[in-house]
Parts: C-alpha cells; sequence; structure tokens
C-alpha cells in the first residue's frame, strides 16, 4: 500500500510478518518461563520430596507414639513446631510486604522479582500451617478447631487469618499473572495490593497477640510485641528475598540489575536497626527500675538463653554493617548478611518462646511428674538453671519434612508457573 501523503510506500505484508514474529517471540519466552529448569532443578524437586516423605513418616511415628516422644511437658506446652510457625509466618508476611508496597504505593519496584516474593510467601505460609498441624497431636484436631472453635481465642483468630492469607497470597499471584498477560488492569492489581499489605500485617500482628495476651508470662506480656514481630518480618523477609533473588540470578533464571541488589540491602539494613531498636527498647522496659523484669533481661544475656540472644544481636549487627557499606556489598558477602539476619530473627523467636517458659509462673507449682518436665526427678532447680525445653529427635525429623514441604512448594512454583519478570517491570 502506497501513503501518498510522506511518499513511503508500506508493505502491509511484511508489517504483519513482524507482528506475528513478535508475538511468537513473546509466546516463546512465556513457554519457557513456563517450564524452566533442567536437571538441577529437577533434581532439588526430587531430594526436597524425598525428604518431606521421611517427615512424614516421622509423623505418623509421632502420631502412633503419641507427643510424649517430643520434648514438650505441661511446664513447656510448645516448643520447635510453634517456634517455626513463628519463624515461617515472619518469612511469608515479609515477602508479601516486599511484594505488595511498590505496587501499592506506585513506587518503583525491585526489578521484576515480585512474583518470586509471593511465591516464597505462599511456601513459607504452607510450611507454617504444616508446622500447627503436626503440633496439633491428632489430624481430627483440624476439625474440632472449626467445630468447636471459640472465636474469642487469638489462635483461632490466627487460624482463620492464616488461612485467609495463605488465599489471598495465591489469588495476589494469579493477579500478578494476569496482569502480565494484560487481563487485569494495574488499578485491579493496586487495590489486591493494598488489601495483601493489610493482610500480610495483620496476620503478624495476630500471631503476636496470642503471646502477648498471656499475661501469666512475664517474656511475652508486652504491648510492643506486634510491632517488634512486623520488624522482624521485614527483616527475615525481605533477607530471604535477597538470598532467593541471589541464587536464581546465578541459575539464569532472573536478570536483576545489581542496582536493585544494593536497594535491597539498604532497605534490609533498615529493617535490621528497627528492629534491633525494638529489642533494646524491650529490654529497658524490662530492666528499670529493677524488678521481676531484671530476671528476664538476665536470662536473655547471660543465663541459659545468652548464646541466642547474642548470635541474634551480633549477626544482626554484622548484616547492617555490611549493607550499609558500599565497599562490602558484594554478591557473597551480602548473601552472608541476609543468612545471618534470618539466622538471628530464628533465635529470637527460640528467645520469645522458650523464655515464656523459663521464667516459673508460679514459685512452688506442686509435685513434678515426668508429664510436667523430661528432667522431673532434678528439681525445679535443675530444670531453670537450664534451659526448660530442647526438642528431640524425632521434633528435628518432623520440622525438616515440613521445611521440605515448603521448599518442595516453591520450586515447583520455579519450575511451572510464569514467575519470571516481563519487559515491563
Amino acid at each position: 500500500m502506497s501513503d501518498f501523503s510522506s511518499g513511503v510506500v508500506v508493505d502491509d505484508d511484511l508489517d504483519f510478518s513482524a507482528v506475528a514474529n513478535r508475538t511468537a517471540g513473546r509466546e516463546a519466552v512465556g513457554s519457557r518461563a513456563a517450564a524452566w529448569g533442567g536437571k538441577g532443578l529437577t533434581v532439588a524437586i526430587g531430594v526436597s520430596a524425598a525428604v518431606m516423605v521421611a517427615g512424614i513418616v516421622l509423623w505418623f511415628l509421632q502420631l502412633s507414639g503419641g507427643m510424649v516422644q517430643t520434648g514438650m511437658r505441661n511446664l513447656n506446652s510448645w516448643g520447635l513446631y510453634i517456634t517455626s510457625f513463628m519463624f515461617f509466618v515472619g518469612l511469608s508476611a515479609g515477602g508479601l510486604i516486599i511484594s505488595s508496597v511498590p505496587k501499592a504505593f506506585g513506587i518503583q519496584g525491585f526489578g521484576g522479582i515480585s512474583k518470586v516474593a509471593v511465591m516464597s510467601s505462599i511456601a513459607c505460609t504452607v510450611a507454617a500451617i504444616g508446622m500447627v498441624v503436626v503440633d496439633l497431636g491428632q489430624p481430627t484436631r483440624l476439625w474440632e478447631l472449626f467445630a468447636y472453635s471459640n472465636l474469642g481465642s487469638p489462635l483461632m483468630w490466627d487460624i482463620v487469618v492464616l488461612g485467609t492469607y495463605l488465599i489471598l497470597s495465591c489469588v495476589y499471584l494469579w493477579a500478578q499473572v494476569q496482569a502480565d498477560a494484560g487481563k487485569v488492569s494495574h488499578t485491579a492489581l493496586r487495590v489486591i495490593s493494598v488489601i495483601a499489605l493489610v493482610c500480610a500485617v495483620l496476620v503478624h500482628s495476630v500471631t503476636a497477640w496470642i503471646f502477648g495476651l498471656q499475661q501469666g508470662r512475664e517474656m511475652w506480656h508486652t504491648a510492643l510485641l506486634a510491632p517488634w514481630f512486623v520488624s522482624s518480618a521485614l527483616v527475615c523477609g525481605t533477607a530471604l528475598v535477597m538470598v532467593v533473588a541471589m541464587a536464581l540470578r546465578k541459575t539464569g533464571y532472573l536478570k536483576l540489575d545489581q542496582a536493585y541488589m544494593v536497594k535491597l540491602a539498604k532497605l534490609l539494613g533498615a529493617f535490621v536497626m528497627v528492629d534491633l531498636y525494638f529489642f533494646g527498647c524491650d529490654l529497658l522496659t524490662e530492666a528499670f527500675p529493677a524488678g521481676s523484669g531484671l530476671e528476664v533481661v538476665t536470662m536473655l544475656t547471660t543465663g541459659p538463653l545468652a548464646p541466642y540472644f547474642w548470635v541474634e544481636i551480633i549477626g544482626c549487627a554484622v548484616c547492617a554493617v555490611i549493607c550499609f557499606t558500599p565497599a562490602l556489598r558484594t554478591n557473597a558477602l551480602l548473601t552472608v548478611g541476609a543468612l545471618l539476619a534470618i539466622v538471628g530473627i530464628f533465635c529470637k523467636r527460640v528467645q520469645l518462646l522458650v523464655g515464656g517458659f523459663q521464667v516459673a509462673s508460679l514459685d512452688l507449682p506442686g509435685a513434678l511428674t515426668s508429664m510436667h518436665h523430661t528432667g522431673w526427678d532434678a528439681g525445679l532447680t535443675s530444670i531453670y538453671g537450664s534451659m526448660v525445653y530442647w526438642p528431640t529427635p524425632l521434633e528435628f525429623g518432623v520440622t525438616l519434612g515440613v521445611v521440605a514441604l515448603g521448599v518442595l512448594v516453591f520450586l515447583l512454583g520455579i519450575k511451572f508457573l510464569p514467575l519470571r519478570p516481563t519487559d515491563g517491570e
């Protein structure tokens, strides 16, 4: 066809051919994004599945022999399972917040890692729910939770919010994929992002209230616990996204500019400083003036939980130094700093949960039996002189199986879902 106004001849067939080629190219990219990974990813999926199956076998062993096979007793009714539950909720909430904030407020993101961050959030939420299931003792109690639920209990609030959170995370991921295909408007995606952000903050706040509303536990009863939980979630969630992004960039799954990693590192450093500030405020409030709270501070700094306390403080401090020092922002050191932050937050969860049982709520609790504590025959002095709880090998095995379930969910998402960033991200 001739364009007489410009004097240029345009070949319609050539124009349509170019459009068709571009469309075919996009479809090819989408196909590669929907099924990615070679032998290494397949092996990782197989190993995760095998560890998960081993964990299920150990869980059935726990079901057959009862919860007495664990290190939990009446004096310390929660242990590694609930500690890991808190930890994975934090990982999931942090990942979803990192993904939803840029879209919710219309600011620049982190180089197209949004869908990967949401996938990590989904995987961590699945692991968190798995920890609750294995802690219940019997699968039938899942039904009892809903059939005889007490909606006035923070425990039930957490179950409802956690289930809603998982569904919303899946919807949010679906909306992002559909938005890339032009099937969901940016306005709708922004609305979903705001809802996801609110739910991410809420799920961690409700988890904190489970502990914070326990007036009989010196370590737990504080109004600061909810913002403290959220700040910890931002630390470990951001750190997890950094580690995952580094690994996927190394394998070629993501093409991420180093500037985005530096941006994440600065954000992680800020979150770490805020979290340490909250921790310092809590310790100061406990210790001053000298009273019963001083026992908590002593327990953390020089007592049975001191190793966890100092690993958290030193690890997070090192992470902040790495994040804020330009010369140290190499890929290797950023990965080390992020892992130190994750380990530090896990140690923080251990301090919180075990610390709540470490300080006796009653001076004379009555006669001790093997149902009260595994070291009941040594007396109260021996029990509270060391850590009141340590997991059994069975608990470690079951926990590892649940962790493998979360890893499996994430790897399957990487392999089969279109999580790689598009040109517009």
